[in-house]
């Protein structure tokens, strides 16, 4: 069944890989062509958000996960291998209907289709995460299936999770590659683990921690899959998109916020690390693409000073804190003050996992 593509209640908002502050550069600098397929995006972005608007209901997020002391109570590890997922791959034939045609359902051989199969293997790899990991049963935590199209309309620039499904473009070749990247994909899914945990609007620092959380998780997924420990990752997000012809190495830079790319079409990244350098606006809901760099850059100070794999002790303060926090409104102080609470929570008052991580936030100009 076909269906209107994005939301824009304040939990189950449509948020895309590609910020419109970015499009909005391209707008200004691209040729006639690049910038007109730039405004379209856009324009469409905002005609399907309003879509959405004008059909859900405001303020209904999905199913409430199970009380934060009772999933603390299990054991971790102990029910993943009942787990399964349900994935439900759709080939968007380059049109704009969602979700398209059933290519590859849970099971199923292999389609034949490169992006298809990709993306199957690649929402595999974090449902694991979170079921291994998290004891999370899917993005809901109720064993909810995982719906993605690909080959989204045709030449499309973005991707995004619409509050119920994920949506992959091909790029156009030229500014941007094929969109199933590993890190956009778990990035995506990561937008639905936190609308079912109760959400952060999406909108000023709760909008910026959204993003945040989504981009920590998806580096947390892939340094998972390849077994990297901090030191050894990239920490880019969107590292396989960028158009051979763009200098830069990615979307987003978690170690080193602002330097993902520098180019004469895509402009210089905006993001901050500290908060000496926040950026009040009203592009991008708030600049929730932008200001998401400084919680992300201290949770990769954090992972740093701790060592360690990062989905062990600084994933489960993360996740913990997701879970507990029932704030959709959370400044990223009280972001940082909930993580300080699951780290004693978890690890004790006092305890290196504690001191480290206000170390951390201090670091990024934040209280611990």
């Amino acid at each position: 069944m076909c269906h209107s593509v994005c939301s824009r209640d304040p939990i189950r908002s449509i948020q895309c890989i590609v910020p419109p502050h970015m499009l909005r550069v391209i707008a200004l600098r691209g040729d006639e062509r690049t910038a007109e397929m730039a405004r379209s995006l856009l324009k469409q972005t905002q005609q399907l958000r309003q879509e959405r608007e004008d059909h859900v209901h405001p303020g209904t997020p999905g199913p409430d996960m199970p009380p934060a002391a009772a999933v603390a109570r299990r054991k971790r590890g102990a029910r993943a291998s009942r787990y399964r997922p349900d994935r439900r791959v759709h080939d968007g034939q380059h049109k704009a209907a969602l979700p398209g045609k059933l290519v590859r359902a849970e099971g199923d051989p292999p389609a034949g289709i490169a992006d298809a199969d990709r993306m199957y293997d690649a929402m595999g790899e974090v449902f694991s995460l979170y079921a291994d990991q998290f004891d999370r049963d899917s993005l809901d935590g109720h064993g909810m299936p995982l719906l993605a199209t690909v080959n989204h309309r045709r030449n499309y620039n973005n991707a995004f999770w619409d509050g119920d499904q994920m949506a992959f473009g091909n790029g156009d070749g030229k500014l941007f590659r094929s969109f199933i990247d590993p890190t956009v994909i778990a990035h995506e899914m990561t937008h639905g683990v936190i609308q079912y945990s109760g959400g952060l609007i999406y909108q000023d620092q709760s909008g910026a921690l959204n993003e945040s959380l989504a981009d920590v998780f998806a580096a947390i997924s892939v340094q998972h899959q390849l077994k990297q420990t901090p030191a050894e990752a990239d920490w880019i997000i969107g590292g396989e998109l960028l158009g051979p012809d763009i200098k830069g190495v990615g979307l987003r830079s978690l170690k080193a916020p602002g330097t993902a790319y520098h180019d004469d079409l895509l402009g210089q990244d905006p993001q901050p690390f500290h908060m000496d350098n926040f950026l009040s606006t009203k592009d991008d809901d708030g600049g929730v693409h932008i200001n998401s760099g400084i919680p992300n850059h201290a949770f990769y100070l954090y992972c740093m000073l701790l060592g360690g794999p990062s989905w062990e002790k600084p994933g489960q303060i993360w996740y913990r804190a997701l879970q507990e926090m029932n704030n959709p409104l959370a400044t990223f102080a009280e972001w940082s003050d909930q993580t300080v609470a699951a780290a004693i929570t978890l690890y004790g008052m006092g305890s290196p996992e504690m001191v480290l991580l206000r170390r951390a936030w201090k670091l990024v100009g934040l209280p611990g």
